[in-house]
């Protein structure tokens, strides 16, 4: 939001709470539409070059071993970029940050939260506490990119609907190369199972294992040496695998009932949560930046229009409720099938979809991202 912002000559100031950019490891998929927006922001290129390229991710079967592959291959007439990009979030943050802190009409601010503002049909007076003092700042907009417990939602007393799963999500992460014990292991790969289903994903620091525990089992317990030689056990028939990140995490599907409040606007997950099985969460929140920032920079150019974001909570609420809801929703339940029977259904369909050319691209593009956007341009 900054960068784009920015690159258009306007004046920003970017307020980060934390000493400094987060370096855990959070999101790592990079989908077409992403980096065909990155690319023009001119950041894209060291992106790929960091990353790894993954055209092909794999639904698979734990207990048999069947493959169901898609390929983003078939989408290059659809986008310059027919591939994921695997790149860890908080570098592709520390890469345009670095853009960020050259540019003379950027501020980037540590140790500054946003505590408070007032807003008028003019502006809005954002107050924000300092590691020693209070500052204050008159802008023309404020977009609030606070992450799920956003401060700024919260002062708008915004309802945020939605659910949060019974079960917690445990990611584990190695450099044990996965593909030693999997034969023909793609990069990104959704693997069913009715006991225990997976997500073994590879970033280019390590490989990813998400799993979902019991919420009953406190994290200290989740994140010990006894549990983690369980997981690999289980899952390698090594229990001695080492690795360099564990991580325990409640799961929400949460959308705000606007995203829009006259000069102040939600984007990320400030705006909706959702669960991480397809890599739509960081992508979505990039999207709502990309088309929110069109829209204030035709106010900045042309005066105040609050018909500009209607038109922006429109087209993003309407695509996080009918695409990235449904979507994580949906892929959640086929990996955790409940009856044999239920899941074969839903085995045959993928199976179907696979082997029907029509269908196959119709499911590319949604999981893509592609056609979500498509879907929110088309709201008028």
């Amino acid at each position: 939001m900054a960068l784009s912002l920015a690159r258009k000559g306007y004046q920003v100031v970017l307020c980060e709470k934390h000493p400094h950019r987060a370096q855990d490891l959070r999101a790592s998929t990079f989908h077409p539409p992403t980096l065909e927006i990155l690319d023009e922001l001119g950041v894209v290129d060291p992106i790929m070059d960091y990353g790894l390229k993954a055209p092909v991710y794999h639904y698979r079967e734990r207990q048999t071993g069947e493959t169901i592959a898609f390929d983003f291959a078939e989408l290059a007439s659809d986008t310059r970029f027919p591939f994921r990009i695997q790149c860890e979030q908080h570098v592709m943050a520390g890469m345009v940050t670095e853009v960020l802190e050259s540019l003379p009409n950027v501020e980037v601010l540590y140790n500054h939260s946003v505590v408070a503002f007032d807003q008028t049909d003019k502006g809005v007076a954002v107050h924000v506490e300092a590691p020693l003092s209070m500052r204050h700042f008159d802008a023309d907009y404020l977009v609030a990119a606070d992450g799920g417990n956003s401060i700024i939602r919260k002062w708008l007393q915004v309802e945020f609907d939605g659910f949060t799963y019974p079960e917690k999500f445990l990611c584990l992460s190695t450099n044990r190369e996965l593909r030693d014990d999997f034969a023909g292991l793609a990069p990104v790969n959704y693997v069913s199972d009715a006991r225990e289903w997976l997500v073994l994903l590879r970033a280019p620091s390590a490989w990813r294992v998400l799993l979902p525990v019991r919420d009953e089992v406190p994290d200290q317990e989740l994140l010990t040496d006894t549990f983690k030689e369980r997981v690999f056990d289980d899952l390698v028939g090594d229990p001695s695998v080492e690795t360099v990140h564990r991580t325990v995490y409640r799961v929400h599907q949460r959308v705000a009932e606007s995203f829009n409040f006259g000069r102040v606007f939600l984007v990320g997950d400030a705006a909706h949560l959702n669960n991480p099985l397809g890599g739509f969460g960081m992508n979505s929140g990039i999207h709502d930046a990309w088309n929110l920032h069109e829209k204030i920079c035709a106010c900045l150019e042309q005066g105040h229009d609050a018909a500009q974001f209607e038109k922006f909570d429109r087209q993003r609420r309407a695509v996080t409720h009918s695409f990235i809801q449904a979507q994580t929703i949906q892929t959640k339940r086929f990996l955790e099938y409940s009856s044999d029977e239920r899941h074969e259904e839903r085995l045959n369909e993928m199976r179907s979809i696979a082997a029907d050319d029509g269908r196959r691209r119709e499911f590319i593009l949604r999981q893509s991202m592609i056609q979500s956007l498509r879907d929110a341009d088309a709201v008028d």
